[in-house]
């Protein structure tokens, strides 16, 4: 389980993480979305003691990170898969994060397979792809069979097989009873992983509910509906709040409507229906409706170096986090 309590962090005059309070519990699998910039990472990085907290405490099965005599097999983090030694080999990588642990070659081999890495585990790590890389850095996160599980965008660089691979193995360790809570910004991938959502907007938490219940708390619900009199019945919906778009011949999609509302309107004036469905809003669409007052960098903002200013102090240091991890075990 990961608690926290008045969780803050500010860089200087910025605020990256203001004043957040929320649980991940064991058992589903907690999803962590926001917009560049809204403090997911730096969030994460306080989580396992990378950063010091402003204000507040977040801690781990009971505990700080900090605190843990063997943090490996407490909570297992993938938060920069680039942060490794190039020269290493994957097995003599993680058979040297194992020896702070205890943990032994057996293991070592036992994740390398988990994580379809037995083709390139003699390999340099330098010469990996990103996709490669990101399956060490979890089979790393997996050394020590932790109870809680950190992913910050698992997915990314993978192919469809590997993307589907982390989605079953997040829902796997979540039915064992763990808690599992990753990062992404593939929304489509997310209504099929995730359980619970936290979503952050400017260091903020703007939502910690069930999937479900954002879902149904979007006002991005439309409704889909066929006629053959279609172009006068969209004359007939359209009005201030009312959208109707044309999808295809005979069809509409309309929004700030019921369907209740537009068969009344049909039927009053004699428009025959020969479809009439509501449509509930995608998480993506859900998503977007939540942050849309909180995204701070928007296409076309950046500056002359090409990286919008004033983005995630921590996610712009560069620093190699998963080295930095066994420096602090």
């Amino acid at each position: 389980m990961i608690r926290a309590e008045g969780l803050a962090k500010r860089y200087g005059s910025k605020i990256a993480v203001d004043d957040i309070t929320f649980t991940v519990r064991p058992g589903v699998v907690t999803g962590f979305l926001g917009p560049n910039g809204a403090g997911k990472s730096t969030t994460m990085r306080m989580i396992v003691g990378l950063d010091r907290p402003s204000a507040g405490t977040v801690t781990v099965n009971g505990r700080a990170y900090a605190q843990h005599a063997a943090p490996l097999r407490e909570v297992g983090a993938l938060l920069d898969a680039k942060a490794i030694h190039t020269g290493r080999s994957a097995y003599n990588r993680l058979l040297a994060m194992g020896a702070t642990h205890g943990i032994g070659k057996a293991r070592v081999r036992e994740v390398i397979a988990l994580t379809g890495l037995e083709s390139v585990a003699n390999k340099r790590v330098g010469g990996f792809s990103l996709g490669m890389g990101q399956r060490l850095g979890i089979a790393a996160a997996l050394l020590g069979d932790p109870a809680t599980l950190i992913l910050d965008e698992p997915v990314n660089g993978l192919d469809p097989e590997g993307v589907m691979w982390v989605r079953n193995l997040a829902r796997h360790l979540a039915s064992e009873g763990r808690t599992i809570f990753l990062s992404s910004h593939l929304m489509s991938e997310m209504a099929l992983t995730a359980d619970h959502l936290i979503v952050l907007g400017r260091g903020r938490i703007l939502a910690d509910a069930p999937v479900a219940e954002i879902l149904a708390a979007s006002t991005r619900t439309s409704v889909r509906l066929r006629s053959p009199q279609a172009d006068r019945l969209a004359a007939l919906l359209r009005g201030p709040d009312v959208t109707v778009t044309p999808t295809e011949q005979g069809a509409l999609s309309v929004t700030g409507l019921t369907a209740a509302d537009i068969g009344d309107a049909a039927a009053g004036a004699g428009i025959p229906l020969h479809e009439l469905t509501p449509v509930a809003a995608s998480l993506e669409e859900a998503y977007m409706e939540l942050t849309q007052d909180d995204v701070e960098y928007h296409a076309g903002g950046a500056g002359p170096t090409g990286r919008a200013a004033g983005s995630d102090p921590a996610a712009a240091t560069g620093t190699g986090t998963t080295e930095y991890q066994e420096v602090a075990r």
